[in-house]
């Protein structure tokens, strides 16, 4: 396999070398699905369905040399010839085996989901969780593909809907307005909408709201062209007023590919970051002259900061604060130490929690737990990891679709007091995620069989509200019974 060398800080003649170079892996003659891959080298001992025959079953998740990711590749790389499984380092590639690994995660997740107790909540019943219980209030309905949430100053929320209207909820939620007039247009295309909402911090002095949306048009064959951008105004008397582009790219960046356009909000001392997904574009978010899968800090008005990571490289996107990403649909901050953290979707297998920092590669499409759709290795991939590009924090396989992802900092669940809590379109889960020192301590499911889950917020009443579709609904987590103090030296 060709490899060529990317530093962590890519001149842009280094970055074109090997933007030309990659090709030759691109268009290699097409290897065998993963699904063949088991099947010519698996089941004549491990059963055509995992069943077992001359070796173990495979179909309970009962592995008996390690369970984690690294003994499933130490097994099928090594195998274990005095008990007759044949080493498969010398005939699989390395992301071959990968593959396999992530294939086995799926069966074994789809067999565990057949007996799992889920967290589901009914009506009036609470669900009991390791450290809180909660029920769940539907505070709305009658909304279409609702996607991003922010809270105004009062209580009342701002919804987007995917095809284009804005609105406004109360904060019981039992009105909801027409569309706010006069919003720019939206290219609801594919996975492309207005999708992000997000309120000044100093909302109540002056007024400004932000939106991430598909903007574009349709050319002269009636072919859509979008890319993410961003616009703020203010709504005045049920209208869009003030409007002022935050980010535009230009023209050529445009596509008609209706994949992957991020996109949430953080801010944080007069700055704003946001998300725009890598278009199906691949090495594109490699690309600093590109948006493509890149994560943007702006001052609030637009401008650069001239301390970003790449300000002054001839041609690059000077706006961009990390890079390599694939379809980052979750971004909050832990607002005890300023941290910026996001989810992004993996493709098949793979999705990741990552801790963003200044400047970083966070390696996209070059190095991926995933696998292609068609349960091939991605193209362009080198593996899971490589210099000077930035492990996960976190990675979900099989994936779950990560989607939304709040910091909760409020006083209602007490001992759930700063944890992430990340949604999941594909599981349509809930995920609770303890994070010390930089490093994931504790996991846990807190809510499943519901909906899939757009956005996780944390609620000026101390309540976590998610955004469902489907059903296409806004409900919140309030605590079930008294809220019990965190005992003294709890974690």
């Amino acid at each position: 396999m060709l490899k060529t060398r990317l530093p962590r800080w890519p001149t842009a003649a280094g970055l074109a070398a090997w933007l030309l170079l990659s090709p030759t892996l691109a268009h290699a003659a097409p290897r065998p699905k993963v699904e063949d891959l088991y099947q010519q080298n698996c089941a004549s001992c491990h059963g055509t369905n995992f069943e077992g025959g001359l070796g173990t079953s495979l179909s309970k998740g009962y592995w008996l040399h390690g369970s984690s990711d690294e003994d499933l590749t130490r097994a099928i790389n090594q195998g274990f010839p005095d008990l007759g499984m044949p080493p498969w380092e010398s005939s699989l590639a390395p992301d071959q085996v990968r593959s396999l690994v992530v294939f086995l995660r799926e069966h074994e997740q789809s067999e565990a989901a057949k007996t799992a107790a889920v967290p589901a909540p009914k009506r009036d019943r609470s669900v009991v969780t390791k450290y809180q219980a909660y029920k769940l209030e539907t505070l709305t309905s009658g909304l279409h593909t609702p996607w991003g949430l922010a809270f105004l100053p009062d209580g009342r929320m701002l919804v987007t809907e995917k095809a284009g209207p804005l609105r406004v909820v109360s904060a019981d939620g039992k009105q909801i307005s027409e569309p706010v007039k006069d919003t720019p247009p939206v290219m609801d295309h594919g996975q492309g909408g207005l999708m992000a909402v997000g309120v000044h911090p100093d909302y109540a002095n002056n007024g400004w709201i932000y939106l991430g949306l598909a903007d574009g048009w349709r050319d002269e064959k009636n072919e859509v062209k979008t890319i993410t951008a961003i616009v703020r105004g203010r709504i005045k008397d049920g209208a869009w007023t003030d409007q002022e582009w935050i980010y535009r790219p230009g023209k050529p960046f445009y596509t008609g590919a209706g994949v992957h356009f991020g996109t949430r909000f953080v801010f944080d001392k007069g700055y704003v970051y946001f998300v725009v997904g890598e278009r199906g574009g691949g090495l594109q978010a490699q690309d600093l002259k590109r948006p493509n899968g890149k994560i943007f800090r702006l001052f609030d008005d637009g401008k650069v900061p001239p301390d970003n990571p790449f300000v002054g490289q001839p041609g690059v996107e000077e706006g961009i604060w990390s890079y390599g990403h694939r379809n980052p649909q979750g971004l909050t901050q832990d607002t005890r130490d300023g941290s910026i953290w996001e989810t992004e979707h993996g493709p098949r297998g793979g999705d990741e929690f990552n801790h963003i920092r200044k400047g970083l590669n966070y390696g996209w499409p070059v190095i991926t737990y995933g696998m292609d759709y068609d349960g091939r290795p991605m193209p362009n991939s080198e593996g899971t990891a490589r210099e000077g590009m930035e492990q996960p924090v976190k990675y979900w396989t099989p994936s779950i679709a990560a989607c939304g992802l709040t910091f909760y900092n409020g006083d209602r669940f007490p001992r759930w007091k700063h944890d992430f809590f990340a949604g999941s379109l594909k599981a349509g889960e809930l995920h609770r995620l303890r994070v010390a020192d930089g490093k994931l301590t504790e996991e846990e499911v807190v809510l499943s069989g519901v909906g899939r889950i757009r956005s996780v917020e944390n609620g000026p009443d101390g309540n976590l509200y998610l955004v469902f579709n489907g059903p296409d609904i806004i409900a919140r987590l309030v605590p079930a019974g008294p809220v019990e103090p965190v005992p003294a030296g709890t974690p």
